[in-house]
């Protein structure tokens, strides 16, 4: 999003985060009744714009909003509102910014139940399980399946179990896709989650599985060399001959045996 739209973003949340932790639990319902919305938004180009149109009274926006969730909680009426009076670099960031909302209230959900730390653990192994399964990763976005499906089939990744919210964000992944892979979007509430814990999400790819110490020990390192607190998720690939890899964002430290091969491979080429 660019800086018009950003703020547009940074103003909503601010208004609707504190009304999704008084909610608690109940903030998933108010995350199903936003996708709806993103859903409305993207099947209709022409409210789409209407509602983003910042030539338009922000009053004249608000009331046909409320037309549009006649029936809806009355705090996601107040949070789309603030939306739709807001002014956007584009009307695409206004459904984007719905949906993030939406997923910040299934978080919020978590978080009240106590089980926040329980949907990072079981979206990062689904995320983990998929590795390598093209054709698995495929399926759940394919637009040739019917999105019903897609939602059953991504829920049974978590083999029967899975915490509320975790089993509404997988669902909503493969039933919603939005033009994105379905890891992806696991990987952006990722970092959603991460923001709420004020700690950036670090993927650790190691030869062989850390042990609680090399783990604590490797947290503290990496979260001084990037210079902000991380949450470690470790990876266990056995393509990797030695050494680490982490990737926090779009900063990667590569110490793998593979990468050093790798860069004087590089230079004795050049």
């Amino acid at each position: 999003m660019r800086g018009t739209s950003r703020a547009a973003l940074q103003a909503a949340e601010d208004r609707f985060t504190p009304v999704l932790q008084a909610a608690g639990t109940q903030a998933r319902s108010l995350g199903g009744e936003l996708f709806a919305l993103v859903d409305a938004l993207d099947a209709s180009g022409s409210l789409r714009r209407t509602l983003a149109d910042p030539s338009l009274p922000g009053d004249a926006k608000a009331a046909l909003a409320a037309r549009l969730l006649d029936g809806a909680d009355a705090r996601t009426v107040d949070v789309v509102q603030t939306l739709v009076r807001a002014r956007w670099s584009s009307d695409d960031d206004l459904a984007d910014a719905a949906e993030r909302l939406a997923f910040q209230a299934l978080l919020q959900s978590a978080q009240a139940d106590g089980a926040l730390g329980t949907v990072e653990e079981e979206l990062f192994a689904v995320v983990r399980g998929l590795a390598g399964q093209r054709e698995a990763r495929q399926s759940l976005v394919d637009p040739a399946y019917p999105a019903q499906a897609r939602g059953d089939l991504a829920e049974g990744l978590l083999g029967g179990a899975g915490s509320p919210a975790t089993r509404a964000v997988v669902r909503r992944a493969a039933v919603a896709p939005r033009g994105r892979q379905f890891v992806t979007t696991l990987q952006h509430v990722g970092d959603l989650l991460a923001e709420m814990r004020n700690r950036e999400v670090a993927v650790v790819t190691s030869a062989a599985p850390l042990s609680d110490t090399q783990r604590e020990r490797l947290t503290d390192l990496v979260g001084r060399a990037l210079g902000r607190a991380v949450q470690l998720n470790v990876v266990v690939d056995p393509q990797v001959v030695g050494g680490l890899r982490v990737q926090a964002g779009p900063d990667v430290i590569d110490a793998t045996v593979l990468a050093r091969l790798a860069d004087a491979r590089r230079q004795l080429a050049g």
